[in-house]
């Protein structure tokens, strides 16, 4: 199952998941471009939200408005659905309308894996970007280990270049967890990284979890801003794009 946390107030980006991508409020465009791969349930925390995902025929759920991050947001919406330890959830976020269908496929397929198999606790994925792009403090970097599991995550530049480096992993904010992975996660108490970095996925690697990390090609655009907002519309006017 696909759930999307769709909060309505955005701190740097107030209303965005009701900004018009080619028709849509964002959101639903998030949830069409999923369901192409998986049944899709909306995490919602207003009633404006709830009564639009119902209107486009989607499965909503409304939760509490407090939820410190996405991940605990969603484990509040799947709780009530009887669904199995062993399930896996994908945390897709509600401002990635462009997320390739194929590589949404793809990633189902290795962390259902990396999880049920591997042993990882979480999955998540990531694509190479050049430093330029890496100095965005929006734009989330991750360093791996030799096994591809995430070591650190942060808006910094990491790792920093004392020697020549030209190539950094962006991160690319979709984590999959199973149903018993997720309500462990969100047992555990925010982490002092996790609230130094605006960075849930830190309580898992404070808590000594293993995030496996799938490296993906990409043309997708995580939309922080109203100036990444204008960038993805611009990229993607021609719709057969994606």
């Amino acid at each position: 199952m696909i759930v999307i946390p769709a909060r309505l107030g955005s701190t740097r980006f107030p209303n965005k998941i009701l900004c018009d991508i080619f028709g849509l409020p964002m959101f639903i465009a998030s949830a069409e471009n999923a369901a192409k791969v998986d049944d899709v349930l909306i995490a919602v925390d207003d009633e404006k939200t709830f009564k639009i995902a119902k209107e486009y025929g989607f499965k909503a759920v409304m939760t509490n408005q407090n939820h410190q991050s996405g991940t605990d947001r969603i484990n509040e919406a799947v709780q009530n659905h009887g669904l199995k330890d062993d399930e896996i959830i994908i945390n897709l976020q509600a401002d990635e309308p462009f997320f390739e269908c194929e590589n949404l496929a793809k990633f189902k397929e290795f962390a259902t894996k990396a999880i049920l198999k591997n042993g990882a606790f979480m999955a998540s994925c990531f694509k190479l970007v050049d430093k330029d792009s890496a100095q965005n403090p929006n734009l989330v970097k991750v360093v791996l280990d030799e096994c591809s599991n995430a070591l650190y995550f942060s808006r910094s530049l990491i790792p920093y270049p004392r020697e020549k480096c030209e190539t950094f992993r962006g991160h690319i904010g979709i984590y999959a967890y199973s149903v018993k992975t997720l309500r462990e996660f969100c047992s555990y108490q925010t982490s002092y990284l996790e609230n130094i970095e605006k960075l849930e996925q830190l309580r898992a690697l404070t808590n000594g979890k293993k995030i496996a990390m799938m490296k993906i090609k990409t043309k997708s655009v995580g939309i922080d801003t109203a100036a990444d907002l204008e960038k993805a519309l611009n990229l993607f006017k021609d719709r057969s794009k994606f």
